[in-house]
Formats: structure tokens, C-alpha cells, sequence
């Protein structure tokens, strides 16, 4: 696997992304501007805090362009928590908050509960296996449209899905050291 892998490096945990590709043999480079954008096949989008990502993404001219090459179809996107977040057409009961709305879901923040009920579960991911989820604040996708396939679920929600060369995690694989769902992501975006 040959190629250079964005990270949106406004805010969140981003570090844990580009480490997570470092043991892939991936090079990683922060995106904070949209030129950062150029000659990128694939961004990845980290967890943090939904709302600063988007404004963030929204002030420096980032949301526009990705917006325009996930149509276009020459990027592909992961976007883990607060990442999955962003991508969603709906974010339940906060209408006006920035999103990219690429994704077709409705995504409900904060799901499985608070900062202070963060845990970790056993997912089973389909086409991967058992993959262990660790989850922090975690949305829950609530309803998703045509085209979005759901890789795993947790308590009868999803909380893995797929559309097309957009992947969406209501978890943090970058906080495990099992290199799968990045090397998925790697494979999905063509590199």
C-alpha cells in the first residue's frame, strides 16, 4: 500500500490517527487548510467535539472541498465519533450544527451516554470479525438511507457503516492497537 493519507487536525484526536496509519507503513498529513486537501485520495476524520470540527471546518474553507470531492467522488472519508458526526446528512436534535451531510444518516450525539459512561464492548464487524470498540460520548446512526450498509451494530443499533468510499464509526479504532479497520479504510479509498 503506497500513498499519503489526510487527517483533519482541527481539533480532536488526530495524533492517534496518524499513529494508527504510521504502523500501516501510511504517511499521514494534517489537514488544517483546503490546499492541505491537494493530491489526496482519502481523509480521515477524527472524534473530538462535533460542533468545533464543523466550524472550524466551516471558517477555513475545508467543508466546501471535501464536500466537493466526496461528490465528484475523488476522495474517500472516515470519520470516527465526532468525525462520523460531521459526515451525517441529520444530527438529531441540533439542526443548525455545521456537518458535511456526505453521509446519508441520521446520527444521534451522545447516544450511549456521557463522558463519564464511556465504555468498551466486543463488536463483531462484518467481513473483519470480532473488533474490540471503544466508545466516548458515542453517536448512534438512527436512520440511514439508501445506499449505507451497516458493518456492525451494538445493542441492535449501528454503529459501523459504509457508503460507497465513506466509512463511519460511532467508536475509536485509533485507540486500539488493531491496525484492521484503518487497513479497511486504506483498501476502500484505493491505496
Amino acid at each position: 500500500m503506497r500513498g499519503v493519507v489526510g487527517v483533519l487536525a482541527l481539533q480532536g484526536d488526530f495524533r492517534e490517527h496518524k499513529e494508527a496509519l504510521k504502523r500501516l507503513g501510511i504517511e499521514a498529513k494534517e489537514v488544517r487548510k483546503k490546499e492541505h486537501l491537494e493530491g489526496l485520495k482519502a481523509l480521515i476524520v477524527p472524534g473530538g467535539e462535533s460542533t468545533t470540527i464543523g466550524k472550524l471546518a466551516r471558517e477555513y474553507g475545508i467543508e466546501d472541498e471535501v464536500r466537493k470531492r466526496v461528490e465528484e467522488g475523488s476522495l474517500a472519508l472516515f470519520g470516527t465519533c465526532a468525525g462520523a458526526i460531521w459526515l451525517a446528512k441529520e444530527i438529531v436534535g441540533y439542526p443548525e450544527q455545521p456537518r458535511l451531510g456526505v453521509l446519508e444518516a441520521w446520527v444521534e450525539r451522545n447516544a450511549f451516554g456521557r463522558q463519564v459512561e464511556s465504555f468498551e464492548e466486543d463488536l463483531e464487524v462484518r467481513g473483519l470479525g470480532p473488533f474490540h470498540g471503544v466508545f466516548i460520548r458515542a453517536p448512534a446512526f438512527r436512520k440511514l438511507g439508501e445506499g449505507v450498509e451497516v458493518l456492525a451494530e451494538l445493542n441492535g443499533l449501528p454503529v459501523l457503516v459504509r457508503q460507497g468510499k465513506i466509512l463511519a464509526s460511532a467508536f475509536h479504532p485509533e485507540l486500539t492497537q488493531d491496525p484492521r479497520l484503518h487497513r479497511y479504510f486504506l483498501e476502500l479509498a484505493g491505496l
